[in-house]
C-alpha cells in the first residue's frame, strides 16, 4: 500500500504542520513516495514565493499526471458517484487503483466516491 496526497495534505505542509512534515519525512526514510494528482496541486499551487515549503514537499512527491485515459476514468467514476469535484474524483480513482492509503481532509467525500463503486478507501487527516 501505498500513499496519495490529497489538497488538504499539502496545504497541511504548506502551513508548516508538524504532523504532516513528520509523516512525508517518515515515507521518504522508508524510500516511499508519495503520488500527488496533479489537479491536487493545480488545486494547491498559487504560484506565490510564499509557498516554498510546498514546493519542498513536492519534490520529495511523484506528481502522477492526468492522461486522455485516466481522464476518462475518473470523468465516469465522478459521474457514478454523482459529484462534480474531479480534484476527490481523481484522488480517489488513483488511490482505488493503487490500494492507496489517502491524507487528506476530504474524509466523507472521498469514502462516498468510493463507496459509489462498491468499494473502500482509507483516509487518514494531514
Amino acid at each position: 500500500m501505498g500513499v496519495t496526497y490529497d489538497t488538504g495534505a499539502l496545504v497541511a505542509a504548506d502551513r508548516g504542520e508538524r504532523r504532516m512534515w513528520a509523516r512525508h519525512r517518515a515515507l521518504l526514510v522508508r524510500r516511499e513516495v508519495p503520488t500527488v494528482p496533479a489537479p491536487v496541486v493545480a488545486q494547491a499551487w498559487r504560484g506565490e514565493g510564499a509557498q516554498a515549503l510546498l514546493a519542498r514537499l513536492l519534490v520529495g512527491c511523484s506528481v502522477e499526471t492526468l492522461d486522455d485515459e485516466r481522464a476518462r476514468s475518473v470523468g465516469a467514476l465522478a459521474a457514478r458517484a454523482a459529484t462534480t469535484d474531479i480534484v476527490d474524483a481523481c484522488v480517489a480513482e488513483g488511490a482505488l487503483r493503487r490500494h492507496d492509503l489517502v491524507v487528506g481532509s476530504d474524509i466523507g467525500d472521498l469514502k462516498a466516491i468510493a463507496a459509489a463503486v462498491n468499494r473502500r478507501i482509507e483516509v487518514e487527516r494531514p
